[in-house]
């Protein structure tokens, strides 16, 4: 069967346009038959992911980044909401490449054209916040404002992006009032965040959900509260390696199904991509092995 191949070019502000001469050139060597297809615009990926399913392309390799992937596999979804997704190739060609980085998915191209090629499988979870599918990570309170913050800067690049967007958020000390509802628990109270991993890595740095696994059939989420800019700071880096979750104000469960209410509104990123800038209601839930992916 042909492959059908959907690129998005702004991927790594313009990353994936500079490099897909490179992965034409590395599918065609590891013998992959494919048609390929460009995103112009947000919602493409849905669009043409959905397309490309109902027409009878497979696989579908997704080239771009976390946003990129997470589009597609939201229009594999729609195309087919019942039964298991892919198989999905990843061409891994975004800034932090997340989800590459978290299933040991080669980041060269030539690799994971090859990877593609052999068509070893595995099979991984999806997470579901409201209508929006996410193979990685998605949060409200604190990670969407540094990720707003992070779209807006044009002129850094690479990870420290991020960084330096984790730190003008902290300097805001954003907080917010929640209500959550678990399989086995709940809690009221303040939150600086709320973090729901299907993966433990997310930012290209940051272990959020450092004991997320996407083959639990669970979906593993923190919330913590920070009272002052300063206790956040100390938090930061320990961010980098989930120890912050050993600090008395940071709480980390594993569940199937989570409810939130939140005052005020939060953002809320879904795979890096804000869905919502105000929301006052997420509905998350796990989708247990719902998605085949190539992997080495």
């Amino acid at each position: 069967m042909t492959a059908r191949v959907i690129l998005n070019p702004y991927s790594g502000r313009w990353k994936a346009r500079r490099l897909w001469p490179e992965a034409e050139s590395a599918l065609k060597s590891a013998g992959i038959e494919f048609e390929f297809v460009e995103t112009e615009q947000p919602g493409d990926g849905i669009r043409l992911a959905e397309e490309s399913i109902t027409q009878g392309y497979s696989p579908i390799i997704t080239a771009g980044g976390d946003g990129a992937i997470s589009e597609v596999v939201n229009g594999m979804y729609r195309a087919s909401p019942t039964g298991i997704l892919g198989p999905l190739g990843v061409l891994p060609m975004g800034t932090a490449n997340d989800l590459a980085v978290n299933l040991g998915l080669p980041i060269n191209l030539g690799q994971a054209a090859i990877t593609i090629a052999a068509g070893k499988t595995k099979r991984i979870d999806l997470g579901k916040a409201n209508e929006w599918l996410f193979d990685n990570n998605s949060a409200i309170g604190l990670e969407p404002v540094v990720t707003m913050h992070n779209i807006r800067m044009v002129r850094l690049k690479g990870v420290f992006r991020y960084l330096v967007a984790a730190l003008k958020a902290i300097w805001e000390g954003p907080k917010w009032t929640v209500k959550l509802e678990w399989d086995d628990g709940s809690y009221e109270g303040l939150v600086s965040l709320v973090s729901v991993g299907n993966c433990p890595i997310t930012g290209g740095l940051f272990r959020m959900a450092p004991d997320a696994s996407p083959t639990d059939g669970k979906i593993t989420f923190v919330h913590g509260y920070a009272p002052s800019r300063l206790k956040m700071l100390s938090l930061l880096p320990r961010t980098i390696n989930g120890s912050y979750i050993k600090d008395p104000g940071v709480h980390q469960y594993h569940t199937r199904n989570l409810r939130i209410e939140i005052t005020p509104g939060s953002p809320i990123q879904v795979d890096g991509e804000i869905r919502s800038e105000t929301l006052n209601h997420v509905s998350y839930e796990t989708l247990p092995g719902k998605l085949d992916i190539f992997v080495p």
